[in-house]
């Protein structure tokens, strides 16, 4: 039997408000919270830190990341982490709701 392991993260990365003047990221978030901070969540076999940094370098990047985000918040996610690619994608999921 294969051990799992427990490679991927789940990261979080806080947006700049501007974001919201963007009217394709209000309509794909119709739940958004007025006063709430803006935030993109995330998942990766890379720490956390280097995935930001590829983000925020255009490398495989979301562009409201690249563009309007300002740090990644681990108080939010770092207690999570790591853990298999399958718990990832869940977490990945519950995080951003």
């Amino acid at each position: 039997m294969r051990a799992v392991r427990e490679a991927h993260h789940v990261y979080v990365v806080e947006l700049d408000p501007e974001v919201l003047q963007q009217a394709r990221f209000r309509k794909s978030n119709p739940a958004y919270v007025d006063g709430m901070p803006c935030v993109y969540v995330g998942m990766t076999g890379l720490d956390p830190d280097v995935r930001f940094d590829k983000h925020k370098a255009g490398i495989q990047a979301n562009r409201y990341v690249q563009r309007y985000g300002l740090h990644l918040r681990p108080d939010l996610y770092a207690h999570l982490n790591p853990m298999p690619y399958g718990d990832a994608q869940y977490m990945e999921v519950d995080l951003a709701i």
